[in-house]
């Protein structure tokens, strides 16, 4: 690490030893505005000679000085098709230009943010990344970010736990190596460090950003693993209101003895959005009704979520600051299924009991931009979120997050990006029967630099101070040099990366990334119980870090009007001090006895990991003759092992086996939508290889070392009843196929048909939580 310090050091005094263009008095002055709306369009890329020159402001108004001659003017927004223009600039002379830019499916000139914190091709970013449409979440009905993110290449969410590439095994709603932000700032939650998949307003959703491979030194903490990054949908010149309405229910499982309703198990619900301009003022509004009667015995969820963005662009001497206040709010009730009673009745919880919860989200975002002379950005950018959880089982508690980020931006006219930041962190936990009353705090200063070199090839380099702090425990880090030891105040990780335009669509990169993560309350200190499995907790658990190594190559294609993105990557990841929930023995060990109150789940750092592998992705759309078509799809085989393993130390998988537990060797995924005219057809498939390793007494019982003659399939001496004899039906290789038809009734008005595991697949995610059978919806929605 220190090695890499000195060379992000000289990396960044490298960039400042080049000297900037002689500037003269010629201008070009433009306007950008989408020809079919006349919406102006603000944050819209600008290149001048494949040269970075700036972004829109508010008013879609740019302003380039430069030298005379003859130049290439290019501009690319999200969403809208790419522009070019020759232009000649006289000396000492004001060009002026008014852009119009088409609706786009121009997936080769796609503008992304989250890789380098400003606007970007995604062609031109250092790391693997996808991005996700509001359209696949629209066509498969989402419900949750979690079923969506379910679709994307390399990644898997399981029981709530994110993984991106085989980095996360299982671990039961505390912590995440994977942070979730919502227009860059973090929604995790204060006290578990965990990702709140349905609170996410995909209502409002403009695109997601999926970066894959550590992150920590542009977003710190919990970006171990990789980043989502929502962006939510902002106000255009016409107003657009949407409204949609499902309905459906359950099919009987596979299985039948797993059925135990009669009659039909329904859930429905209601999204709406809306977005408008009222002269400076951009207003959009969200809201999701959602109630699901379950195919588990009194499991239900019912859930109402509203959310709202207003922003206030000020003209005239004020011009080029914004200000605004994002907000989001949701009441969840229901029960929580955790373990079956036994296999023959996996939908059934143990005891026949279930937790009843009654759950409340909120948070509000205010919120700073300023552009001035010429491109430069200040931001200030804050967020309260609050998590208030409530059940029959003594479980309370409210969390807390305060959030702020002061942040600056310069795009010089070399191709040098400069962002710099410093950030400020705030928890409060008040869980008297989990946590106990806890108090943290994050303190962190980056900087990441971007420079583009020749106009083919692009480096990035970044550097991260971070501090963080859980009551007395706090992150640490010792910088060791030939004079000795010394102990920083904060933890220092850096990331690098290149890429490298071989041809006009094809590029290839290359990039190192640090990751540090230190654990969250819950981790730490919870103290509870879920079914009839205790949780303990781990004051002592340390923070675990890990490194993060990829090259890849990204190829565009364009088969008519049929265009999209090709692309291959090797990543190695490694990780120390890794933090993994294990199922285990935690009691007293009196002269051998073990006693059944004893066994639970506790966060442990288990040493070294490493994981590697490669993938491969498609993203493409257009048409093939008169259909249109969009493909979205990939593969990933990773290699998930602890590298000093040490049978008779590590124990707590099964015999045997380093692979990390709770990993699937292989994945592949595709989502195609075909279209023609007033009709189309959806096809989804997700494969995954069984499941390697797990903890051990799930499979062999709670006392098998004392006796093995115990019969581990029936309670006391086993948690799940009938597991280990159907053990073949979880340890297994799965494919879920989803299937969709639509209609065009009018202009604003389409009819769906979803169905869901329509093979009718039984799988399990982990052991205990046989997922969902056959699932038919019928969705109405209107867009006006």
């Amino acid at each position: 690490m220190n090695k890499g310090i000195s060379i992000f050091l000289v990396f960044v005094a490298l960039f400042y030893s080049i000297p900037s263009l002689t500037a003269q008095k010629s201008f070009i002055r433009g306007k950008v505005i989408e020809k079919e709306t006349r919406d102006v369009v603000f944050g819209a890329l600008v290149l001048l000679n494949n040269k970075n020159a700036g972004a829109t402001g508010m008013d879609g108004d740019f302003l380039i000085q430069t030298t005379p001659g003859a130049y290439t003017l290019e501009i690319n927004m999200i969403g809208l098709s790419s522009y070019k223009q020759l232009l000649s600039i006289p000396s000492n002379d004001t060009v002026t230009v008014t852009v119009e830019l088409l609706p786009g499916k121009a997936l080769l000139d796609e503008v992304v943010i989250s890789a380098g914190r400003y606007e970007q091709k995604l062609s031109d970013v250092t790391v693997s990344m996808e991005v996700i449409k509001p359209t696949l979440a629209e066509n498969k009905n989402t419900t949750s970010l979690d079923i969506l993110m379910n679709q994307v290449p390399g990644v898997t969410v399981a029981d709530g736990q994110a993984s991106i590439r085989g980095g996360s095994g299982f671990s039961y709603g505390a912590g995440s190596r994977v942070l979730m932000l919502v227009d860059e700032m973090p929604l995790i939650s204060a006290d578990a460090g965990d990702i709140k998949w349905n609170y996410v307003p995909l209502e409002n959703m403009e695109q997601i950003e999926v970066i894959k491979g550590a992150s920590s030194a542009l977003f710190g903490s919990s970006a171990l693993n990789g980043v989502i990054n929502l962006r939510t949908a902002y106000a255009k010149e016409k107003p657009v209101t949407s409204v949609s309405m499902f309905a459906g229910g359950y099919d009987a499982p596979k299985h039948g003895q797993y059925k135990w309703w009669t009659g039909s198990r329904i859930q429905q619900g209601l999204n709406f959005s809306h977005a408008s301009k009222h002269q400076n003022l951009d207003l959009v509004l969200g809201g999701h009704h959602y109630d699901d009667e379950g195919y588990r015995y009194k499991e239900t969820e019912e859930r109402q979520r509203f959310n709202a963005n207003l922003r206030y662009n000020f003209q005239k001497r004020l011009k080029g600051l914004s200000v605004g206040v994002n907000t989001n709010m949701m009441q969840t009730n229901g029960g929580l299924f955790f373990l079956w009673h036994n296999y023959d009745s996996a939908y059934v919880p143990q005891n026949f009991d279930i937790q009843n919860y009654q759950n409340q989200r909120f948070n509000i975002d205010p919120y700073v931009t300023y552009f001035f002379a010429g491109n430069n950005k200040l931001s200030l950018r804050t967020r309260y979120f609050l998590t208030k959880n409530s059940n029959n089982k003594n479980q309370n508690s409210t969390a807390e997050l305060y959030y702020s980020e002061f942040q600056y931006q310069k795009r010089f006219t070399n191709n040098l990006n400069l962002t710099a930041g410093l950030v400020y962190m705030e928890q409060q936990v008040f869980g008297d029967s989990l946590y106990g009353r806890r108090t943290g705090y994050n303190k962190a200063g980056y900087i990441q630099v971007d420079k583009k070199w020749f106009n083919r090839l692009t480096l990035s380099a970044g550097l991260r101070g971070e501090d963080y702090q859980i009551d007395t425990a706090r992150s640490r880090y010792v910088l060791k040099s030939p004079l000795g030891q010394n102990q920083l105040p904060f933890v220092p990780v850096a990331r690098f990366g290149l890429n490298f335009q071989v041809l006009q669509y094809t590029n290839i990169r290359a990039s190192f990334g640090q990751g540090y993560r230190f654990p969250s309350a819950a981790e730490k200190f919870v103290s509870t119980s879920v079914s009839v499995l205790k949780i303990y907790p781990n004051p002592g658990l340390q923070a675990e870090t890990g490194q993060s190594t990829e090259i890849g190559l990204k190829q565009g294609f364009k088969i008519g009007d049929f265009k999209g993105f090709a692309d291959v990557a090797y990543f190695w990841t490694n990780y120390d001090n890794m933090v993994e929930f294990a199922f285990d023995y935690y009691g007293n060990r009196n002269m051998g006895f073990l006693r059944l109150d004893s066994f639970g789940f506790r966060s442990q750092n288990l040493g070294k990991a490493v994981i590697n592998g490669f993938e491969t992705s498609i993203n493409a759309m257009g048409k093939i003759g008169p259909v249109n078509i969009t493909l979205f799809g990939g593969y990933t085989y990773t290699n998930p092992f602890k590298p000093d393993f040490n049978p008779l130390v590590d124990t707590l998988g099964l015999p045997g086996i380093k692979t990390l537990k709770y990993r699937n060797r292989h994945l592949a995924k595709t989502d195609v939508q075909l279209e023609y005219k007033w009709f189309a057809i959806g096809y989804s498939c997700r494969y995954q290889s069984k499941i390697e390793n797990i903890d051990r007494r799930f499979v062999m019982g709670l006392f098998a070392e004392l006796d093995p003659s115990f019969d581990v399939d029936f309670a006391p001496w086993t948690i799940l009843p009938g597991l280990r004899t159907n053990f073949s039906r979880f340890q297994k290789d799965v494919f879920i196929q989803d299937l969709r038809v639509s209609v065009s009734l009018w202009k604003h008005i389409k009819l769906s048909y979803i169905v869901n595991n329509f093979t009718n697949e039984e799988y399990q995610t982990r052991p205990g939580d046989v997922r969902p059978p056959t699932q038919h919806i019928g969705q109405l929605s209107f867009k006006f």
